[in-house]
Protein backbone atom coordinates (compact mmCIF):
# COMPACT_ATOMS: atom_id res chain seq x y z
CA UNK A 1 0.00 0.00 0.00
CA UNK A 2 2.86 2.34 0.96
CA UNK A 3 4.44 2.31 -2.67
CA UNK A 4 0.71 2.77 -4.58
CA UNK A 5 0.22 6.30 -5.68
CA UNK A 6 -3.02 8.24 -5.08
CA UNK A 7 -4.84 6.88 -8.38
CA UNK A 8 -3.97 3.15 -7.69
CA UNK A 9 -4.83 3.87 -4.27
CA UNK A 10 -8.40 5.14 -5.70
CA UNK A 11 -8.42 1.99 -8.32
CA UNK A 12 -8.33 -0.26 -5.07
CA UNK A 13 -10.61 1.04 -3.47
CA UNK A 14 -13.45 1.35 -6.19
CA UNK A 15 -12.24 -2.55 -7.11
CA UNK A 16 -12.88 -3.54 -3.78
CA UNK A 17 -16.44 -1.95 -3.22
CA UNK A 18 -17.34 -3.45 -6.99
CA UNK A 19 -16.31 -6.82 -6.07
CA UNK A 20 -18.22 -6.55 -2.77
CA UNK A 21 -21.48 -5.15 -4.69
CA UNK A 22 -21.36 -7.94 -7.47
CA UNK A 23 -21.20 -10.50 -4.28
CA UNK A 24 -24.04 -9.30 -2.67
CA UNK A 25 -26.52 -11.41 -5.03
CA UNK A 26 -24.26 -14.49 -4.09
CA UNK A 27 -25.11 -13.57 -0.28
CA UNK A 28 -28.63 -13.18 -0.60
CA UNK A 29 -29.34 -17.01 -2.42
CA UNK A 30 -27.13 -18.30 0.68
CA UNK A 31 -29.07 -15.73 2.96
CA UNK A 32 -32.41 -16.30 1.40
CA UNK A 33 -32.13 -20.31 1.55
CA UNK A 34 -32.07 -20.04 5.63
CA UNK A 35 -34.55 -17.43 5.94
CA UNK A 36 -38.14 -19.06 7.48
CA UNK A 37 -41.77 -18.13 6.15
CA UNK A 38 -42.37 -15.11 8.26
CA UNK A 39 -38.94 -13.75 6.23
CA UNK A 40 -39.41 -14.87 3.02
CA UNK A 41 -42.49 -13.00 3.07
CA UNK A 42 -41.87 -9.87 4.76
CA UNK A 43 -42.33 -6.59 3.41
CA UNK A 44 -40.38 -5.13 2.80
CA UNK A 45 -38.01 -7.78 2.04
CA UNK A 46 -34.70 -8.35 4.43
CA UNK A 47 -31.14 -8.93 2.80
CA UNK A 48 -29.75 -10.74 5.75
CA UNK A 49 -31.44 -13.59 7.78
CA UNK A 50 -32.25 -12.87 11.24
CA UNK A 51 -33.72 -16.13 12.36
CA UNK A 52 -31.44 -18.67 10.26
CA UNK A 53 -33.39 -22.20 10.06
CA UNK A 54 -33.22 -26.10 8.58
CA UNK A 55 -36.64 -26.00 7.98
CA UNK A 56 -36.09 -25.65 4.84
CA UNK A 57 -33.87 -28.55 3.95
CA UNK A 58 -35.93 -30.86 6.16
CA UNK A 59 -39.09 -29.72 3.95
CA UNK A 60 -36.94 -30.15 0.95
CA UNK A 61 -35.81 -33.54 2.15
CA UNK A 62 -39.36 -34.60 3.06
CA UNK A 63 -41.17 -33.53 -0.45
CA UNK A 64 -38.79 -35.52 -2.07
CA UNK A 65 -39.56 -38.77 -0.47
CA UNK A 66 -43.20 -38.25 -1.40
CA UNK A 67 -42.23 -37.37 -4.85
CA UNK A 68 -43.27 -40.10 -7.14
CA UNK A 69 -39.86 -40.13 -8.65
CA UNK A 70 -37.07 -40.37 -6.03
CA UNK A 71 -34.81 -37.33 -5.57
CA UNK A 72 -31.48 -39.28 -6.48
CA UNK A 73 -33.38 -40.07 -10.10
CA UNK A 74 -32.97 -36.33 -11.14
CA UNK A 75 -30.03 -36.01 -9.98
CA UNK A 76 -28.42 -38.66 -11.56
CA UNK A 77 -29.87 -37.86 -14.99
CA UNK A 78 -28.36 -34.17 -14.40
CA UNK A 79 -24.94 -35.46 -13.41
CA UNK A 80 -25.03 -37.63 -16.34
CA UNK A 81 -26.25 -35.39 -18.59
CA UNK A 82 -23.58 -32.46 -18.09
CA UNK A 83 -20.71 -34.54 -17.99
CA UNK A 84 -21.74 -35.80 -21.76
CA UNK A 85 -22.56 -32.98 -22.64
CA UNK A 86 -19.26 -31.35 -20.94
CA UNK A 87 -17.34 -34.12 -22.92
CA UNK A 88 -19.16 -33.71 -26.20
CA UNK A 89 -18.75 -30.03 -26.72
CA UNK A 90 -15.27 -29.54 -25.49
CA UNK A 91 -14.24 -32.50 -28.45
CA UNK A 92 -16.52 -31.08 -31.22
CA UNK A 93 -15.64 -27.98 -30.35
CA UNK A 94 -11.81 -28.78 -30.58
CA UNK A 95 -12.30 -31.02 -33.53
CA UNK A 96 -14.16 -27.73 -35.51
CA UNK A 97 -11.52 -25.29 -34.42
CA UNK A 98 -8.30 -27.07 -35.66
CA UNK A 99 -9.15 -27.31 -39.40
CA UNK A 100 -10.24 -24.06 -39.09
CA UNK A 101 -7.28 -22.62 -37.74
CA UNK A 102 -4.09 -24.70 -39.32
CA UNK A 103 -5.57 -26.33 -42.47
CA UNK A 104 -6.65 -24.50 -45.55
CA UNK A 105 -9.87 -24.91 -47.87
CA UNK A 106 -11.94 -22.79 -49.38
CA UNK A 107 -15.05 -21.29 -47.48
CA UNK A 108 -13.14 -21.46 -44.77
CA UNK A 109 -13.50 -17.59 -43.62
CA UNK A 110 -16.88 -17.68 -45.02
CA UNK A 111 -17.67 -20.50 -42.57
CA UNK A 112 -16.09 -19.19 -39.54
CA UNK A 113 -18.14 -15.95 -39.87
CA UNK A 114 -21.19 -18.00 -40.21
CA UNK A 115 -19.66 -19.33 -36.78
CA UNK A 116 -19.29 -16.31 -35.54
CA UNK A 117 -22.59 -14.43 -36.68
CA UNK A 118 -24.55 -17.47 -35.10
CA UNK A 119 -23.64 -16.32 -31.71
CA UNK A 120 -25.99 -13.40 -32.46
CA UNK A 121 -29.23 -15.37 -32.30
CA UNK A 122 -30.55 -16.44 -28.47
CA UNK A 123 -31.54 -19.63 -27.46
CA UNK A 124 -35.11 -18.96 -27.92
CA UNK A 125 -34.64 -17.82 -31.90
CA UNK A 126 -33.47 -21.69 -32.75
CA UNK A 127 -35.99 -23.33 -29.69
CA UNK A 128 -38.69 -24.67 -32.99
CA UNK A 129 -36.14 -25.60 -34.99
CA UNK A 130 -34.63 -27.56 -32.37
CA UNK A 131 -37.90 -29.43 -31.63
CA UNK A 132 -38.72 -30.18 -35.34
CA UNK A 133 -34.75 -31.72 -35.55
CA UNK A 134 -35.50 -33.90 -32.18
CA UNK A 135 -38.88 -34.94 -33.54
CA UNK A 136 -37.56 -35.93 -36.49
CA UNK A 137 -34.68 -37.69 -35.41
CA UNK A 138 -37.12 -39.75 -33.03
CA UNK A 139 -35.35 -38.25 -30.09
CA UNK A 140 -38.48 -37.61 -27.85
CA UNK A 141 -38.53 -39.12 -24.81
CA UNK A 142 -34.95 -40.09 -25.19
CA UNK A 143 -32.27 -40.10 -23.14
CA UNK A 144 -30.23 -38.26 -26.03
CA UNK A 145 -33.09 -35.43 -26.37
CA UNK A 146 -31.15 -33.84 -23.64
CA UNK A 147 -27.69 -33.81 -25.16
CA UNK A 148 -28.10 -33.35 -29.15
CA UNK A 149 -29.87 -30.19 -29.19
CA UNK A 150 -27.21 -28.10 -27.96
CA UNK A 151 -24.30 -29.94 -28.80
CA UNK A 152 -23.25 -27.14 -31.23
CA UNK A 153 -21.51 -24.77 -29.27
CA UNK A 154 -20.67 -21.19 -31.40
CA UNK A 155 -18.56 -19.60 -28.72
CA UNK A 156 -16.80 -22.77 -27.59
CA UNK A 157 -15.38 -22.79 -31.19
CA UNK A 158 -14.00 -19.69 -31.45
CA UNK A 159 -12.80 -19.63 -28.21
CA UNK A 160 -10.62 -23.01 -28.69
CA UNK A 161 -9.51 -21.19 -33.08
CA UNK A 162 -8.27 -18.32 -30.62
CA UNK A 163 -5.96 -20.47 -29.09
CA UNK A 164 -4.67 -23.16 -31.69
CA UNK A 165 -3.89 -19.72 -33.83
CA UNK A 166 -1.34 -19.37 -30.92
CA UNK A 167 0.41 -22.85 -32.03
CA UNK A 168 3.21 -21.91 -34.52
CA UNK A 169 2.62 -23.08 -38.12
CA UNK A 170 6.19 -24.05 -38.10
CA UNK A 171 6.01 -26.54 -35.40
CA UNK A 172 3.12 -28.33 -36.88
CA UNK A 173 5.12 -28.39 -40.33
CA UNK A 174 8.03 -29.97 -38.25
CA UNK A 175 5.69 -32.37 -36.91
CA UNK A 176 4.79 -33.66 -39.74
CA UNK A 177 8.11 -33.96 -40.97
CA UNK A 178 9.15 -36.12 -37.98
CA UNK A 179 6.02 -38.78 -39.34
CA UNK A 180 3.58 -37.08 -36.61
CA UNK A 181 0.11 -37.92 -38.04
CA UNK A 182 -2.92 -35.10 -37.89
CA UNK A 183 -4.33 -36.63 -34.64
CA UNK A 184 -0.90 -37.06 -33.23
CA UNK A 185 -0.90 -33.39 -33.57
CA UNK A 186 -4.17 -32.65 -32.51
CA UNK A 187 -3.55 -34.49 -29.44
CA UNK A 188 -0.16 -33.84 -28.35
CA UNK A 189 0.60 -30.77 -29.62
CA UNK A 190 -2.06 -28.65 -30.43
CA UNK A 191 -4.06 -29.29 -27.10
CA UNK A 192 -1.96 -29.08 -23.96
CA UNK A 193 -1.40 -24.98 -25.57
CA UNK A 194 -5.51 -24.86 -25.39
CA UNK A 195 -6.53 -26.05 -21.86
CA UNK A 196 -7.49 -22.99 -20.58
CA UNK A 197 -9.93 -22.29 -23.20
CA UNK A 198 -10.82 -26.31 -22.65
CA UNK A 199 -11.77 -25.40 -18.96
CA UNK A 200 -13.35 -22.14 -19.82
CA UNK A 201 -15.68 -24.57 -22.01
CA UNK A 202 -16.30 -26.78 -19.92
CA UNK A 203 -17.24 -24.65 -17.09
CA UNK A 204 -19.70 -22.69 -20.01
CA UNK A 205 -21.38 -25.92 -20.86
CA UNK A 206 -21.76 -27.20 -17.43
CA UNK A 207 -23.22 -24.23 -16.31
CA UNK A 208 -25.69 -24.10 -19.43
CA UNK A 209 -26.87 -27.55 -18.97
CA UNK A 210 -26.95 -28.06 -14.92
CA UNK A 211 -29.34 -25.19 -14.83
CA UNK A 212 -31.68 -25.60 -17.87
CA UNK A 213 -34.60 -27.25 -17.49
CA UNK A 214 -35.77 -26.54 -21.21
CA UNK A 215 -35.23 -30.42 -22.70
CA UNK A 216 -36.92 -32.01 -19.99
CA UNK A 217 -40.34 -30.19 -20.36
CA UNK A 218 -40.18 -30.03 -24.27
CA UNK A 219 -38.79 -33.60 -25.26
CA UNK A 220 -39.64 -35.24 -22.04
CA UNK A 221 -42.79 -37.36 -21.39
CA UNK A 222 -41.06 -39.80 -19.06
CA UNK A 223 -40.50 -38.17 -15.64
CA UNK A 224 -37.57 -40.80 -15.16
CA UNK A 225 -36.04 -39.17 -18.11
CA UNK A 226 -36.16 -35.55 -16.44
CA UNK A 227 -33.52 -33.91 -14.70
CA UNK A 228 -33.22 -32.06 -11.40
CA UNK A 229 -33.24 -28.34 -12.72
CA UNK A 230 -37.39 -29.54 -13.47
CA UNK A 231 -37.51 -31.19 -10.41
CA UNK A 232 -36.96 -27.48 -8.82
CA UNK A 233 -39.13 -25.84 -11.03
CA UNK A 234 -42.06 -27.96 -10.24
CA UNK A 235 -41.44 -28.04 -6.44
CA UNK A 236 -43.72 -24.43 -7.11
CA UNK A 237 -45.34 -24.48 -10.16
CA UNK A 238 -48.82 -26.06 -10.39
CA UNK A 239 -49.44 -25.90 -6.70
CA UNK A 240 -52.63 -24.56 -5.14
CA UNK A 241 -50.46 -22.85 -2.95
CA UNK A 242 -46.98 -21.99 -4.10
CA UNK A 243 -46.52 -20.25 -1.09
CA UNK A 244 -46.27 -23.69 0.74
CA UNK A 245 -42.93 -24.53 -2.01
CA UNK A 246 -40.79 -21.24 -1.42
CA UNK A 247 -39.30 -22.51 1.26
CA UNK A 248 -37.72 -25.74 -0.20
CA UNK A 249 -37.58 -24.01 -3.89
CA UNK A 250 -34.70 -21.23 -1.74
CA UNK A 251 -32.61 -24.37 -0.26
CA UNK A 252 -32.99 -26.25 -3.88
CA UNK A 253 -31.62 -23.34 -5.97
CA UNK A 254 -29.17 -22.52 -3.45
CA UNK A 255 -27.69 -26.18 -3.84
CA UNK A 256 -28.03 -26.15 -7.60
CA UNK A 257 -25.69 -22.57 -7.72
CA UNK A 258 -23.00 -24.11 -5.05
CA UNK A 259 -22.19 -27.14 -7.53
CA UNK A 260 -22.04 -23.91 -10.02
CA UNK A 261 -19.90 -21.67 -7.36
CA UNK A 262 -17.23 -24.86 -6.19
CA UNK A 263 -16.50 -25.19 -9.64
CA UNK A 264 -16.03 -21.86 -11.24
CA UNK A 265 -13.87 -21.21 -8.19
CA UNK A 266 -11.22 -24.34 -8.86
CA UNK A 267 -11.27 -23.41 -12.73
CA UNK A 268 -11.28 -19.27 -12.38
CA UNK A 269 -7.99 -19.52 -13.45
CA UNK A 270 -8.48 -20.85 -16.72
CA UNK A 271 -11.02 -18.62 -17.59
CA UNK A 272 -9.17 -15.49 -16.68
CA UNK A 273 -5.91 -16.71 -18.89
CA UNK A 274 -8.90 -17.52 -21.52
CA UNK A 275 -10.33 -14.65 -21.53
CA UNK A 276 -6.70 -12.75 -21.84
CA UNK A 277 -5.42 -14.37 -24.65
CA UNK A 278 -8.66 -15.40 -27.02
CA UNK A 279 -8.35 -11.79 -28.81
CA UNK A 280 -4.40 -12.12 -28.66
CA UNK A 281 -2.49 -13.40 -31.19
Amino acid sequence: MRRMDGFQKTLLVFMTLLAIFMAMPIVYIFNHAFKPYHELFAYPPTFWVRTPTLDNWFDLIAAAQQSFVPFTRYLFNSIVVAVCMVAATVLISSMSAYPLSKHRFKGKKLLFSAIVLSLMFAPEAVGIPRYLVISKLGLMNHFLGHIVPSLAMPVGVFLMKQFMDQVPDDLIEAAKLDGAREFTIFARIVMPVCMPAVATIAILTFQATWGDAGPSALYMQDETLKTLPFYIDSLTNGLANAVAGQGRAAMATMLMFLVNFIIFLTLQKKVIDTMAHSGIK
